[in-house]
């Protein structure tokens, strides 16, 4: 009898303590994984990220051929820049922003033209939609023109049309206890450009 006590007590207090452990934290999701609650939670936070460094791949796909290039972009409240290498770079080519002036500067020259898609699509045949990239690689649509959103199942943009574009996030990826996306595929008629950062080094002011 004395050992059965025991045993019982021990299976009594095991089972409490399984049962508290389930218990504990309700509803928090696993660290790495989206809660429904996070996107609405840092939206005020996510609009005023306006600096960061960004590193990764673009991808260019059109009826008649299929390359990517490297990424890599800085971006301040009043000037940004975009380094564009590899296949469909021709090369390096510098993208500046600064206060309605945009330059390109290659092995060819500096060039300048009204808007950055303009100055793109002059000097190497395509463009992204920079001036809105700003906001759709925070997953947030531009502030200068209508556009539709699509949320996923727990609240965080799933797809976005705006400017004749289709944005839809694949992937995304926590930094700085920020979620901001990682894959996006981004198509206007018959240009598809994926995207995927690679690295996100964001200036958050806590």
């Amino acid at each position: 009898m004395r050992r059965s006590f025991f045993e019982i007590r021990w299976f009594i207090v095991s089972l409490a303590l399984v049962l508290l452990a389930g218990c504990a934290a309700p509803g928090k999701a696993p660290e790495g994984e989206r809660a429904s609650n996070q996107w609405q939670a840092q939206q005020e936070r996510l609009e005023a990220l306006d600096t960061w460094t960004l590193i990764g791949k673009a991808g260019l796909r059109t009826p008649q051929e299929t390359t990517s290039a490297n990424l890599d972009w800085s971006q301040h409240p009043h000037y940004y820049r975009m380094l564009i290498s590899g296949p469909f770079g021709s090369g390096r080519n510098l993208l500046e922003g600064r206060e309605g002036r945009f330059t390109l500067t290659n092995a060819e020259g500096r060039f300048e033209a009204p808007t950055p898609e303009a100055l793109m699509r002059q000097q190497l045949g395509w463009s992204l939609p920079v001036s809105a990239l700003a906001d759709w690689i925070r997953g947030l649509p531009a502030d200068h023109s209508g556009y539709q959103l699509a949320e996923d199942a727990r609240g965080f943009p799933l797809r976005l049309e705006q400017d004749g574009w289709q944005i839809v996030y694949r992937d995304w990826t926590q930094v700085e206890s920020l979620w901001l996306p990682r894959r996006m595929v981004m198509e206007y008629d018959d240009l598809q450009v994926t995207l995927v950062v690679t690295e996100w080094r964001p200036s958050i002011d806590e």
